[in-house]
């Protein structure tokens, strides 16, 4: 790779997604919608899970607490600086926030990862194992399960930080992609990338095929569950539960295994697919967990006083 005196590099330009020049406003109006709904739509779990007595004290609505503050800080981490790609002039971004972008998404995104794996864990005790569930997930194992994924998450983000810039950064500048994620910028690493890659592969691929097949193996133990359900209204609302997640789930996974598990190629649908963890899961996971969750239907209702609410408390 072509050296600038060999002076390591201070700043980074991040190219963005390539678009037509005639939608620069309708996307830049579109991401900040987007990321304003975002925040709102996960604060609002965020209160209601906090303030409704029904809600606050069941694990399940606890992870989901934590889900929304970490789509939060996602969204917080990637939107607005992908919304600076549709404005006029360049914007660089200083060496030093490059590394904080790629830790803190990592750490986030990973955390993630662990926290849907224990919320798959905490379906499967409510829906096979109903009677012993209170004892087997009760405040104290939430709150070290929940410690747990963020101790972890943060050690996953900084191994891969640590890793990533190490290396020296000399040549070029420009990240061919919209935050500064890993393939991206090893691209323009001035030294051999083969070992960070096969780390990389090696360490994601670990943490994602872990959890997906435990929340695989999660599923298919609640699906065997739930047919045993002798009645349709039970079998409705566990799938009704379940079924929240699973969408989340397969939205998060399917983009993440696409970047991350596959031979190096520096595809235009890398951008893409980055949109869904980054931009669209954390925007859509308010919607389908209070569209698909009559639990937190009803908490809104009575965290809004609709008539009628008092008597169901």
């Amino acid at each position: 790779m072509e050296r600038v005196n060999s002076t390591l590099l201070t700043e980074f330009i991040l190219t963005g997604i390539p678009y037509p020049l005639r939608l620069r406003t309708f996307l830049f109006v579109f991401f900040l919608l987007t990321y304003i709904l975002t925040q709102l739509g996960n604060l609002l779990i965020l209160v209601v899970v906090s303030v409704d007595p029904q809600l606050h004290a069941r694990p399940m609505y606890i992870f989901l607490g934590v889900l929304s503050i970490i789509d939060m800080g996602i969204s917080t981490i990637i939107v607005p600086r992908l919304m600076m790609n549709f404005t006029l002039g360049i914007k660089p971004i200083p060496f030093g926030c490059c590394v904080a972008q790629l830790y803190f998404y990592h750490f986030l995104g990973s955390t993630q990862c662990f926290l849907y794996t224990l919320m798959a864990y905490d379906r499967y005790l409510a829906i096979c194992q109903p009677l012993r569930y209170p004892v087997l997930m009760n405040g104290r194992l939430c709150t070290i399960l929940v410690a747990g994924a963020w101790v972890a998450g943060s050690i996953h983000g900084a191994i891969q930080a640590i890793l990533t810039f190490r290396l020296p950064y000399c040549g070029p500048n420009q990240v061919d992609y919209f935050f500064c994620d890993i393939p991206a910028v090893l691209r323009l690493a001035c030294a051999d990338t083969t070992v960070n890659e096969q780390v990389t592969f090696v360490d994601i691929g670990v943490v994602v095929a872990t959890c997906f097949f435990l929340i695989l193996l999660s599923y298919v133990q609640i699906t065997q569950a739930i047919l045993r359900i002798r009645t349709t209204d039970g079998q409705r609302r566990a799938f009704s539960t379940c079924g929240a997640h699973v969408t989340v789930v397969t939205i998060y996974y399917a983009p993440c295994a696409f970047i991350y598990l596959r031979p190096e190629t520096n595809s235009p649908l890398d951008g893409a697919a980055a949109l869904f963890p980054t931009a669209i899961t954390p925007f859509l996971n308010p919607l389908i967990y209070t569209l698909r969750n009559q639990d937190v239907k009803l908490a809104l209702k009575r965290m809004i006083g609709a008539p009628g609410m008092k008597s169901n408390i």
